[in-house]
């Protein structure tokens, strides 16, 4: 037991060394097993703790969840209903909008088709005016067609200017204020006369002008055949008003003055813009060119003339006539007067009647206020 088994430094070793120093080692390495199973089994009891601490949280925490869960669901529920009721209502206001928006498209469309049906019978009776209006064109085209030809023969165009003159003078004058072609004391036969008031000389209207040389002014190609044209026309003018001047203008048969008639306006527009010398020579004549208008006027202040002078000629049976209003109205008066008189009289008759009358009724009243029993009474006691 006391052999060395080895040397360790100064120290010897010996058996009963090694083995104590081995029991020694055991001691401590039992000692270190007990405290590591000590310490696994306190780590295990924490990782136990832990775990059954993690266990009741992580309970709790589904509780929670569970309990947010049903929340959420009662949420969804409540919300569910919310939803439906909205959309019940959002569904029954759709329907609404959509009946009201189809009564007013309907209503509009009504409406758009009366008013297209009123527009299509508007447009069938213009198209009817257009169709009549048609009609009256093509046969006015037919008149003017007859109208050209009657103006191109010299015959028929003084007929038609004849024909103008005579209705506008038949219009506006009576029959015994004018006559047609009559014969003058010098053989001649104007186209119209006029008869002037208080027999003062007749005047004279001339209907027959000279067409031709204007229409071959307006057919002119050319400058030349212008000039020449219009030297024709004024040439031709100064031959008719002299026609005029010398055959019609007698003294105290005719008036001092005489009308040359222009059948169309524009004709006499374009005479007095363009000829101003012509209708100065005409005048100088004693020719007055005149167009229908200027005709029709000078018959209305004619006849104007001819009211005049019946009125003064009818003037002193007017005044006989007011002379007799005069005496008349003196006489009114004077019954007038006496009849306001009789109306007097008679009011104050009626005033002392009134009068009598009141004494009456008051001397009845007297006499009604009479007490005739008390006396019989007394006369008898």
């Amino acid at each position: 037991m006391d052999n060395v088994l080895f040397i360790l430094g100064d120290a010897s070793i010996t058996l009963a060394t090694a083995i104590a120093g081995g029991l020694a080692l055991v001691g401590v390495l039992l000692v270190v097993m007990l405290v590591a199973q000590a310490r696994t089994g306190r780590e295990r009891a924490d990782e136990a703790h832990e775990a059954l601490v993690r266990s009741a949280e992580m309970e709790r925490h589904l509780a929670g969840m569970m309990q947010v869960q049903s929340e959420m669901t009662g949420r969804m529920q409540t919300m569910s209903e919310i939803f439906g009721s909205r959309t019940s209502d959002l569904a029954r206001l759709v329907n609404e909008r959509l009946d009201s928006t189809s009564q007013r498209v309907g209503q509009a469309l009504q409406e758009t088709r009366a008013k297209t049906d009123e527009g299509l019978n508007k447009l069938h009776e213009r198209l009817a005016v257009i169709d009549r209006a048609q009609s009256t064109m093509t046969s006015l085209s037919g008149e003017i067609v007859s109208l050209q030809s009657i103006l191109s023969n010299k015959q028929t165009r003084g007929a038609f200017g004849q024909g103008r003159m005579e209705a506008i003078i038949a219009d506006g004058l009576a029959p015994n204020g004018y006559s047609f072609q009559s014969m003058l004391s010098n053989g001649y036969r104007p186209d119209c006369l006029i008869m002037m008031p208080n027999e003062a000389p007749t005047l004279v209207i001339d209907a027959k002008f000279p067409l031709e040389s204007w229409q071959r002014i307006s057919a002119a190609s050319n400058p030349d055949e212008l000039r020449q044209a219009q030297a024709g026309f004024r040439s031709d003018v100064g031959v008719h008003v002299k026609a005029i001047s010398d055959k019609y203008l007698i003294p105290g048969e005719t008036q001092d003055t005489a009308f040359m008639f222009v059948p169309s306006e524009s004709i006499f527009a374009d005479l007095h813009e363009h000829f101003e010398d012509v209708v100065q020579k005409a005048s100088r004549a004693r020719v007055v060119i005149v167009s229908p208008a200027l005709l029709m006027l000078s018959i209305q202040v004619i006849q104007a003339l001819l009211r005049d002078v019946r009125m003064r000629e009818q003037a002193h049976l007017i005044q006989k006539e007011v002379r007799e209003l005069l005496a008349d109205i003196t006489r009114l008066d004077d019954r007038v007067n006496k009849l306001q008189t009789h109306f007097t009289q008679a009011s104050a008759d009626i005033g002392n009647i009134l009068t009598s009358t009141g004494k009456i009724a008051r001397r009845g009243e007297r006499i009604d206020a009479m007490d005739f029993e008390e006396p019989q009474r007394l006369a008898g006691e």
